[in-house]
């Protein structure tokens, strides 16, 4: 068996270094190489012939020279400087040229500029940053058409008392809505990453939800660091109270209140729970609008998760 394991390596060692790269696993290089799930990928995002649309990680550009003949513009970000070479060189002397703008770095730490669209094969190690920054982003975008670890899909998509609903669930939920589109297998890939994968579709919520992310982001922290117990029990902790009575102490000063004596911050939260009859419930079980009611209690009561 372990022969026929390195028999396997050596053959797929063989075909990168045809292709003239070796593959770096730190950027979750998994290059794209069947055409009928790329070509399914575009017509998913309903790209039109004035879009401009955010490739992020292009690879060597199997699904960048798909998207320039169908697109105003690609802007593609890639932080691999081989690849960035291997994809100038195969749009160099083209009609397709003048259409791309390559972004060389970090798509996390890179000013991303005005796009229509995102379209891409996501490094999976940057899928949950990447996500929040591109909901994030503004002016927003029409829609993201992106591939990702078939299990992170499933998060994105998870409701309420499913297995894997969790904080990413209803922090992507509350600003996008999200769809399942397709499975994709590991052979789909080169070289085949050890995990299944899935391409979801995300459409940005316009108008975005009149909430403060930071504010609503904290609430969901702290509720789901421990989903299955309830919020009763999450609020106990002493970190969430030292932070809670801090930013609490803050908005006192910042609106002159006077601090009682004998506040307690701990009494209080209890109060707020109660009031709302929330304390028995537990994260796992809570959607958007249970979030909201509680996050806008504690507000009012100058309570603040930022």
């Amino acid at each position: 068996m372990p022969k026929v394991k390195s028999e396997k390596k050596h053959r797929i060692h063989n075909e990168v270094q045809k292709q003239g790269i070796v593959f770096n696993k730190d950027f979750g290089q998994h290059i794209l190489k069947n055409p009928l799930v790329i070509t399914s990928m575009l017509e998913k995002s309903a790209l039109r012939p004035t879009d401009v649309v955010l490739e992020i990680g292009p690879g060597t550009g199997n699904m960048t020279v798909k998207i320039l003949e169908k697109a105003k513009k690609v802007i593609a970000c890639e932080i691999d400087a081989r690849l960035v070479a291997e994809l100038q060189k195969r749009v160099q002397g083209t009609p397709l040229h003048s259409r791309l703008q390559i972004l060389v770095g970090d798509a996390l730490k890179t000013e991303l500029p005005f796009f229509d669209i995102c379209i891409a094969n996501v490094p999976y190690q940057i899928s949950s940053p990447l996500v929040f920054k591109l909901l994030l982003h503004r002016p927003l975008f029409r829609c993201a058409v992106l591939m990702f670890q078939r299990e992170f899909a499933q998060r994105l998509v998870a409701k309420p008392d499913d297995k894997l609903y969790c904080r990413l669930s209803i922090n992507t939920q509350l600003l996008a809505r999200v769809d399942l589109l397709m499975k994709v297998g590991k052979n789909n890939f080169r070289p085949p990453p050890k995990v299944e994968s899935s391409v979801v579709r995300i459409e940005p919520r316009n108008p975005p939800p009149p909430i403060n992310f930071t504010e609503w982001d904290g609430l969901t922290r702290i509720a789901f660091l421990r989903k299955n117990k309830t919020l009763a029990a999450s609020f106990k902790h002493s970190s969430v109270l030292e932070t809670l009575l801090k930013n609490y102490r803050l908005h006192c000063s910042l609106h002159n209140i006077a601090l009682a004596d004998n506040f307690n911050i701990k009494d209080k939260v209890e109060q707020i729970l109660n009031d709302t009859n929330m304390g028995a419930k537990r994260a796992r079980s809570m959607d958007i609008d249970d979030f909201m009611n509680l996050l806008c209690a504690f507000n009012t009561e100058g309570i603040h998760f930022s």
